[in-house]
């Protein structure tokens, strides 16, 4: 299914064999992201990922750009609280040239002072756009409240005043410190042989500076009592967000959890969007999803809807949240939930980039990749009674956390605070 290897200097690279698609992904995972930063520099994770598209030793930013698009290819990076990856999906013709760019982007970055004074005022302007969003703020808020005065409380970009204060020797000991390739994933995906591709991560990424793995310091929770936080602020809309922490990545009751999210709020045919969109028209949008982090995670709930219908809301997702822990799901609903569970997964894996994905994450995360058909044997044991049995283990008042941007007052703040309890 998957096939590997390990260089001399610790690097490690997977390859997923597409032969009957015309594409390849390639994505270069490196074991850090935000929860690894201090605070005093806090977002350098992501001011970092900013910066290693601007130029190389040998290559200007429009070098970069051009070796990808120019031949029809798209790239791109993201950072996360535990990863920091950056990808490129092209013909498969162009293998070679995109394995060349990424890895001259990672290991070889000029952080020039000059794109980095222009790049600090992008990445202020990009924290005060999204301040502006209620529905990016209150996710801010929420994580806040879930793991308060710890790094996986903060926004992912740092503040304006964090990124002011960075320096290029700030952000170049950062890079030296963590960017090496006992920190490095390598996973690509498609119309490529395993041997070729092996090859060119010899050819150039073999050289790198061998280095240490990077660690951080695992979540605390405290939490006795449910946390609720409101903005009062004049919004069309009213948006709320929920998280109910809940357990790591590797957890034996991954699955479990991720089924009583498709019953919950995965898709149209879930109980909170039957319950307050179909039935009451209570909200336009409303989801769950979980959030999977290596020793700690959470289950959450968000929803845009009528500043007015904020507590009458609140009332119902708590009704629903107790409901699933009381009764055991009937065998309908959880035969859909599962048939989707299993459909989305595979028909996910079907592209490249997933692909890719799919793999860079479980390999940097996990050190192994498990095959979907693996995953699907694992969704296939589980019961309706499993699922109550993990919202009785999640759901309750010790982890529950709620932040709300809206034109609540103090007034109203107190009446959601009521209703804020699963028991």
């Amino acid at each position: 299914m998957y096939k590997f290897r390990t260089l001399d200097n610790g690097g490690r690279f997977a390859v997923k064999e597409m032969p009957d698609r015309d594409s390849i992904s390639i994505g270069i995972w490196l074991n850090v992201g935000a929860r690894y930063e201090p605070k005093s520099i806090s977002g350098i994770s992501h001011f970092l990922e900013h910066l290693l598209f601007k130029g190389t030793k040998k290559r200007s930013n429009d070098d970069i750009k051009e070796a990808i698009e120019g031949r029809g290819g798209a790239m791109n990076g993201f950072t996360s609280e535990e990863f920091t990856c950056y990808l490129v999906k092209v013909l498969s013709r162009d293998m070679d040239t995109a394995l060349d760019v990424l890895s001259d982007m990672v290991l070889n970055a000029k952080l020039d002072p000059r794109d980095i004074k222009k790049e600090k005022t992008v990445i202020k302007e990009e924290i005060k756009l999204y301040m502006d969003l209620p529905n990016h703020h209150v996710q801010d808020m929420l994580m806040e409240l879930l793991w308060p005065d710890q790094p996986l409380g903060r926004n992912l970009a740092g503040t304006v005043e964090t990124v002011s204060s960075m320096d290029r020797d700030d952000i170049a000991g950062y890079k030296n410190k963590y960017y090496n390739p006992a920190n490095m994933v390598v996973s690509a995906a498609g119309n490529l042989t395993a041997n070729r591709f092996f090859a060119s991560c010899e050819k150039y990424l073999n050289a790198a500076r061998a280095g240490r793995k990077s660690l951080y310091k695992n979540a605390s929770e405290t939490q006795k009592r449910p946390n609720l936080t409101v903005l009062s602020k004049e919004t069309e809309q009213a948006h709320l967000a929920i998280g109910i922490r809940a357990f790591g990545r590797d957890d034996p009751d991954k699955y479990a959890l991720t089924m009583l999210n498709i019953i919950l709020g995965g898709n149209m045919s879930s109980r909170l969007f039957r319950e307050l969109r179909e039935k009451r028209g209570l909200a336009y949008e409303i989801n769950t999803h979980t959030k999977k982090l290596n020793d700690t995670g959470a289950f959450l709930v968000s929803a845009g809807l009528d500043n007015k219908n904020v507590v009458k809301s609140t009332e119902l997702i708590m009704k629903e949240l107790k409901k699933i822990k009381e009764k055991t799901v009937s065998k309908d609903e959880f035969e859909r939930a599962r048939e989707f569970y299993k459909g989305q997964l595979l028909l996910g894996l079907e592209d490249t980039l997933d692909q890719m994905l799919w793999m860079g994450e479980h390999l940097s995360a996990e050190g192994k990749i498990p095959a979907p058909q693996e995953v699907v044997a694992e969704i296939e044991k589980i019961t309706p009674d499993d699922v109550r049995r993990v919202a009785r283990r999640v759901f309750g008042d010790r982890h529950l956390n709620m932040a709300v941007i809206g034109t609540a007052g103090k007034s109203e703040e107190k009446n959601i605070s009521e209703v804020l309890h699963i028991g």
